[in-house]
């Protein structure tokens, strides 16, 4: 373990930021478990906190919010001026005026507007929603015979769907997909969180003259009332609590089907890959940041008032406890949805989500495996997700427009005969010519495509 600021009380400081804990998470777990239920850990340069690795006492913190509070405001080290403002994990724990980060009276009216707007998604819809978008991610790269299903599907799909179910028209949903591309990959985040503000100030605008029956309007017509900011903060909390993790989820679930795939054994369904995922990797691992409202003892591990306590999903999924009395394997062990009032109020979606987007992507290239070249694949640095890099596969090559004919309604002759347009991924250059045409954006030409 390589671990640093030794703690006189247990175990020694261990980073979290580092591609040593990114390639195996696990053995700072189990040295922190060595020392008790949490232990001190950097999560990134000059950002101390607690992590909390048995389940017991993560049940504890995220069903206690009487003890301990989701307002970052309350953080001392940052109000003193010793966190560094462009520190890469301060827009994840800093306080925001949504449901994520507040508590008591505000937290319940926001999250009842939230929750009562997904509540209005239904299962039929979402998969609705998801089959044509897996279908023109497929058809981008199924003649190739190869992709990397991190970039080029995983990472995609939330994105596109979000502009779906948000409401967007084809010029802000442009916008959004490549200010959300360019804030999750680190390229210039700070402007691409502001775009992204803009945008939703935007649409909300929009909704508010002409509403329809997307999420947008749902949360602009909810008796709660909520202001132009109030909803574009809900919306910018949507976008993080869905794209990172869903892409995660889909990724890992993908990993371990085509891992089991290469094997002799028997084969696994997805339901139950997908379950495995949440428990051994679930792809937030490590986050629901809580400040303690005074000193608290946790199994002997003190958390000082108004410091970082943060819940290893992870941790507390392995924890041996669990194994002992039986529940290792549970559907319900796991802690990856959260549990207390936070818990995540969208798992059913998410996970229709993820096995509708796997379905259409196995179904559409059954011969599917991971390329021989992919070596150890590469996990992405970062205290608080379980992210693949990268997740190269090779395939038989197949005709781009098999997956996306079943979506698009039926066309006319002269329009049957136009070949599929072939965009490329944000930020990747386009296609020879392109500067000579107006450039569309992946939502504008996913619309045209589909006519929705």
């Amino acid at each position: 373990m390589d671990a640093h600021n030794s703690n006189a009380a247990g175990a020694a400081r261990c980073p979290m930021y580092d591609a040593d804990f990114a390639a195996a998470p696990e053995k700072v777990y189990n040295y922190i478990r060595e020392h008790g239920p949490a232990g001190p850990v950097e999560l990134a340069p000059g950002v101390e906190a607690t992590l909390v690795v048995e389940h017991e006492t993560a049940r504890r913190v995220l069903q206690s919010p009487g003890l301990f509070a989701r307002d970052g405001r309350r953080w001392t080290a940052l109000n003193e001026g010793r966190i560094p403002l462009d520190s890469p994990v301060l827009p994840m724990m800093a306080y925001r005026p949504n449901c994520l980060f507040t508590d008591g009276a505000q937290h319940l009216r926001l999250r009842k507007a939230v929750t009562e707007s997904l509540d209005r998604l239904n299962v039929a819809r979402v998969r609705r929603d998801v089959e044509p978008i897996a279908a023109y991610l497929i058809d981008q790269f199924s003649e190739l015979g190869r992709a990397d299903l991190v970039n080029h599907y995983a990472k995609l799909l939330p994105m596109l769907l979000i502009n779906k179910l948000f409401g967007c028209p084809p010029a802000i949903g442009d916008r959004v997909t490549t200010a959300m591309a360019d804030m999750f990959d680190g390229r210039d985040s700070l402007r691409a969180s502001e775009e992204l503000a803009d945008c939703f100030l935007e649409l909300v605008a929009l909704k508010r003259r002409s509403p329809a029956e997307d999420i947008t309007s749902w949360l602009v017509r909810h008796s709660a009332g909520l202001s132009d900011e109030e909803l574009k903060d809900q919306l910018v909390m949507l976008i993080g609590a869905s794209v990172e993790p869903e892409r995660n989820l889909i990724a890992n679930t993908l990993l371990l089907l085509l891992e089991r795939g290469g094997d002799d054994g028997p084969s696994m369904g997805i339901e139950d890959a997908l379950d495995r995922v949440l428990l051994n990797d679930p792809p937030i691992a490590n986050y629901a940041t809580h400040f303690p409202l005074q000193d608290v003892d946790l199994g002997g591990v003190l958390a000082p008032a108004n410091t970082p306590v943060v819940i290893s999903f992870a941790g507390a999924n392995s924890d041996p406890a669990l194994a002992e009395a039986g529940h290792a394997h549970g559907r319900s062990a796991h802690l990856a949805w959260g549990a207390g009032p936070h818990a995540c109020p969208a798992k059913s979606l998410a996970q229709v989500v993820a096995v509708t987007a796997i379905e259409q992507l196995l179904n559409a290239l059954p011969d599917i495996a991971i390329s021989e070249s992919a070596g150890e694949l590469q996990w992405r640095p970062g205290p608080f997700h379980r992210a693949l890099a990268t997740l190269p596969v090779e395939f038989a090559p197949a005709p781009a427009t098999r997956t996306a004919s079943a979506y698009r309604p039926t066309p006319t002759r002269s329009v049957a005969a136009q070949p599929v347009p072939r965009v490329p991924a944000p930020g990747t250059p386009g296609t020879p010519g392109a500067s000579d045409r107006p450039k569309k954006g992946f939502w504008s030409s996913f619309l045209e495509i589909f006519r929705v």
